[in-house]
């Protein structure tokens, strides 16, 4: 099933109110919220107390992407601000099996990212305890970039890998980055 996720790093700052309310009109299954702290990404954006004021304005479910090199600092604030699933980078983690267990013990879904270099076989170890892949299909840490055409590679990669380990209604398969009208349908494959 195709989902909808729509990213509030694209939105007008000063009028999330209304970017919002466009995605619950919409019916977007998920409100994307990119988190970056500057440090495992070269940008910053929002925190949890933005994340606790949107949560009064939209009942859709919160994904947020942790961009940062301390995930597990952050579990708490964002799980009390309203976040409906937690999404962090293999990249930024030395110990994911801890984390993804930190993360369900806060009720949250878990979510895995990795960048496009990073190999699948990172993951591989973790599907059965999560419920989403993030494939970035541009480097993380700005919005607004061209699709890294290489990502197509790595989601059909990552199809078959849920198909052999039978886990294909259970894993989602979200992709980020650079995604437009014209690439869309390859993407969804």
């Amino acid at each position: 099933m195709i989902k909808i996720a729509p990213s509030i790093l694209s939105a007008d700052f000063s009028d999330l109110r209304s970017a919002l309310n466009l995605c619950d009109a919409g019916k977007a299954d998920y409100i994307h919220i990119d988190v970056m702290d500057n440090h495992f990404v070269p940008n910053l954006t929002i925190g949890p107390a933005v994340v606790k004021s949107i949560r009064f304005v939209s009942k859709t479910y919160f994904d947020v992407h942790l961009m940062v090199t301390n995930p597990q600092g952050l579990l708490n604030a964002f799980a009390k601000a309203g976040a409906n699933g937690i999404t962090f980078h293999i990249e930024a983690v030395d110990n994911p099996g801890s984390l993804i267990d930190q993360i369900k013990s806060l009720k949250l879904e878990v979510g895995i990212s990795l960048k496009p270099a990073t190999p699948l076989e990172k993951i591989t170890p973790f599907l059965d305890q999560i419920d989403r892949v993030l494939i970035m299909s541009v480097e993380p840490g700005f919005g607004g970039q061209k699709f890294i055409e290489s990502s197509l590679d790595k989601i059909r990669q990552l199809n078959h890998i849920l198909d052999q380990y039978r886990l294909q209604d259970r894993v989602e398969i979200e992709v980020d980055g650079g995604i437009k009208l014209e690439n869309a349908q390859d993407v969804i494959g």
